[in-house]
């Protein structure tokens, strides 16, 4: 099965950044893909570089917006599953959110993140409210699909939960600046949640520079045994494809040995707190 990471920039126009997102959409299912995802605010600049100022819920939309029905109608049209990012509302509250939806057009469900952190240019925790959705995982069209959004990635609690819950491919929505990646160790990282939880993960980060940030792009997708199988360059916008066997993740060692063995009960006298 090929998958397809969209690394693009974003500008200040949202609709046009929403035109790119459904024309690479629509490159991407004809160039065969089963799934593509985005990177992290993927339509809109990137809020948090900024702290917030005033009612940041004037920046962000519902899942029933016309941001999420476009993808929709384009996923049906198109049949092709798709994962998004975008500055959601619920009501009053504000959240990180990766929608999940199917090769049918229909709403799977969403992801939000769950840990929001704060440092300079991502004052994250002026936009969003930690998520409250868990750490769920979708049975797509194209396979059991989870999603770690950005943070989220950092705590191996939650890419282990996305693991028990069965996924088999784990998309991670970014927004990586230049110069964070230190010596690959962000990179090394991803490739250990894949090694020791036998799953796909594939990160699509943003491109471009903005106001405080350049965006690095060097979206990857790591295999089960935890090797590199595809980079997308640096500073270019790019459609990453990459040919995924999900069915290989049963004979992984993490889930014929590190899965099995784990003791649980054990577990939560160390982890309380």
């Amino acid at each position: 099965m090929k998958i397809a990471l969209i690394q693009q920039r974003a500008t200040r126009d949202k609709q046009q950044n929403i035109a790119r997102g459904l024309a690479n959409l629509e490159v991407a299912a004809r160039s065969g893909a089963a799934l593509a995802c985005y990177a992290e605010l993927a339509f809109e600049w990137f809020h948090p570089q900024h702290p917030a100022t005033g009612d940041v819920r004037s920046l962000a939309e519902p899942l029933d917006g016309p941001l999420v029905q476009a993808f929709r109608d384009k996923a049906r049209e198109l049949g092709i599953v798709v994962v998004l990012n975008l500055f959601e509302r619920e009501y009053e509250t504000t959240y990180d959110s990766s929608p999940v939806i199917d090769a049918d057009g229909s709403l799977l469900g969403v992801t939000r993140m769950v840990h929001i952190t704060e440092y300079a240019c991502f004052h994250e925790q002026g936009y969003y409210t930690p998520g409250d959705k868990g750490a769920p995982v979708f049975r797509t069209r194209a396979g059991n699909v989870g999603v770690a959004i950005c943070y989220d990635r950092h705590f191996p609690e939650y890419m282990r939960a996305l693991a028990l819950a069965g996924a088999d491919l784990v998309l991670v929505p970014q927004a990586g600046a230049v110069g964070e990646w230190p010596d690959g160790l962000y990179e090394a990282e991803m490739r250990v949640a894949a090694f020791q939880n036998g799953y796909y993960v594939a990160l699509c980060n943003r491109v471009g520079r903005e106001d405080r940030l350049e965006f690095a792009g060097e979206s990857f997708v790591c295999a089960p045994d935890g090797s590199v199988m595809t980079r997308a360059g640096r500073g270019i916008e790019k459609i990453l494809y990459t040919e995924v066997d999900l069915a290989s993740t049963a004979t992984s060692h993490a889930r014929q040995l590190f899965l099995r063995h784990r003791r649980p009960e054990l577990y939560g006298q160390w982890l309380a707190d």
